[in-house]
């Protein structure tokens, strides 16, 4: 039977999209973590950054880890998918049970040693369940399966800071308004236990494997690969360690803009609406993104355009509503959805003019909240960078692998390296914020920590470059244009 004709695997691809659920649940749950640690440990801007480095530096780490055992061994081939898959699990399993002595030791950098073993099981559950994702059923309709996968990704950062803000600080009446460490270990616990459940579930699990069953020959080539020769790929690198850097500086870094006197003095007991609206905007873009590859009619698609954003806006919405927030200030968060959505009917399915629009109006949501008077406003310009992000990263990797044919596996093993950006630039954020403490009048009217939007801003013009000046790399080398699926990481 032609790989073509397999029908997917809906059992075996629902019980793996519970694992795309973690990512993103852990990921937004860093969020919460950095504002209650830098009030309990007294920690600086930058210093509570170390969070989202300690996470995101751990899938650097595993990436070169997996990829000189690989130079040995091909784990793979050896352990299967299901195995390493599980293995990868419990890694996070023991890094979440971590956070226990940590609150107990009350050790700021036990926190960062716990959040840094969990992001090493997220780096090989990485590698293993996007191409396994792919795997599962016809390699035509892959893409088609890794978008449905990055969207509930999305879900999972979209719920994940409300659950965890409900399991840290109660709801309604009942709410706290202060944190102690000892409320930190049953959440973790709780997720611990998850994560071991799921590896035993997968280890039993009819999930074939798929090196076991597409074993090739391997050719061994005499010519070298080098990244010099690949202009799209030595600048999709840097587009990857900019786009996820961009990706997680606004968001962590927004509780210390909240938290400032010009946007309301908002406590950390008050943060998770805001975050997830923030992780929701993501999952709009990518829910709107995954209506492009569904081969439907220019009308039902043009009606998805906006009936699925719809949707994903009243999930944020219902979400926040049962936890007992008030988001009535959230009703007019549409206007910058309906923005999004004009953008994305001129972007197309053209990879090179979607990251170029894209980058563009990020860049113009961030210059808007810095120069806006009203924070009421400012702060949802802030916070929809997440919507003009959202379908960046299938357009980035799209053009940096396009041409690259043999090579492609290696280069996609160097993009995702680059995810090492998610841990760096909310450093370099988090360090100007800090200027408030020594120069407390601010910096053209602004406190510095609003004014260190610029650092998103930035990562926004280069993402529109790589846009624009990608596809001229491209059409040199005779590819004219590239197609993006709407998927995400």
């Amino acid at each position: 039977m032609s790989s073509e004709n397999v029908q997917t695997k809906w059992g075996q691809f629902i019980s793996l999209i519970i694992v795309f659920f973690f990512w993103g649940f852990v990921g937004s749950a860093n969020d919460i973590l950095i504002p209650v640690f830098k009030k309990v440990f007294t920690l600086s801007q930058v210093q509570s950054q170390l969070v989202a480095w300690a996470f995101y530096v751990a899938y650097f780490v595993g990436s070169i880890i997996f990829f000189l055992i690989s130079l040995k061994v091909d784990v793979l081939q050896k352990f299967g998918y299901k195995k390493t898959l599980s293995a990868g699990l419990l890694l996070s399993a023991i890094g979440s049970f971590l956070f226990v002595p940590a609150a107990t030791m009350q050790s700021f950098p036990f926190f960062l040693t716990a959040l840094f073993t969990v992001g090493l099981g997220f780096s090989i559950q990485q590698i293993v369940a996007n191409p396994l994702a792919i795997k599962m059923g016809s390699a035509s309709t892959g893409a088609h399966r890794l978008t449905l996968a990055g969207g509930i990704n999305s879900f999972g950062t979209t719920i994940g800071a409300i659950l965890l803000g409900i399991a840290l600080f109660g709801m309604g009446d009942n709410k706290k308004t202060s944190l102690s460490l000892e409320d930190i270990k049953l959440p973790f616990i709780i997720l611990g236990i998850a994560f071991v459940l799921v590896a035993i579930f997968m280890n039993f699990s009819k999930i074939e494997n798929p090196a076991k069953i597409e074993k090739e020959a391997v050719v061994t080539s005499t010519e070298k690969f080098n990244i010099l020769d690949y202009p799209q790929l030595y600048l999709g690198m840097l587009a990857i360690f900019i786009y996820v850097g961009t990706e997680v500086t606004i968001i962590s870094n927004l509780p210390a803009l909240l938290h400032t006197a010009e946007f309301g003095s908002i406590l950390e007991d008050a943060i998770s609406p805001f975050i997830a609206l923030y992780w929701g905007s993501l999952m709009i873009g990518r829910w709107n993104g995954g209506v492009n590859v569904f081969n439907t009619s220019n009308l039902v698609n043009t009606a998805l355009k906006f009936i699925v954003p719809a949707l994903a806006f009243g999930v944020i919405i219902g979400a926040n509503l049962f936890a007992q927030h008030d988001v009535s200030s959230f009703y007019i968060y549409p206007i910058w959805i309906l923005l999004f959505i004009a953008v994305s009917f001129v972007g197309g399915k053209n990879a090179g003019k979607t990251l170029m629009l894209f980058g563009v109006s990020g860049l113009v949501m961030m210059l808007a909240g810095l120069i806006c008077t009203d924070t009421e406003i400012a702060k949802f310009f802030f916070i929809s960078g997440g919507l003009f992000l959202s379908i960046m990263w299938p357009s980035i990797f799209d053009l940096a692998i396009a041409g690259l044919g043999k090579n492609t596996g290696k280069a996609s093993s160097f993009l995702i390296m680059m995810i090492l950006g998610g841990g760096v630039i909310p450093l370099v954020q988090g360090s100007i914020c800090d200027y408030d403490l020594t120069h407390p009048n601010g910096i053209f009217g602004v406190s510095w920590t609003h004014f260190s939007y610029v650092v998103p801003l930035l990562g926004f013009a280069y993402l529109g470059f790589y846009g624009f000046y990608c596809p001229k790399i491209l059409k040199r080398q005779g590819i004219n244009q590239v197609e993006t699926e709407g998927g995400a990481h």
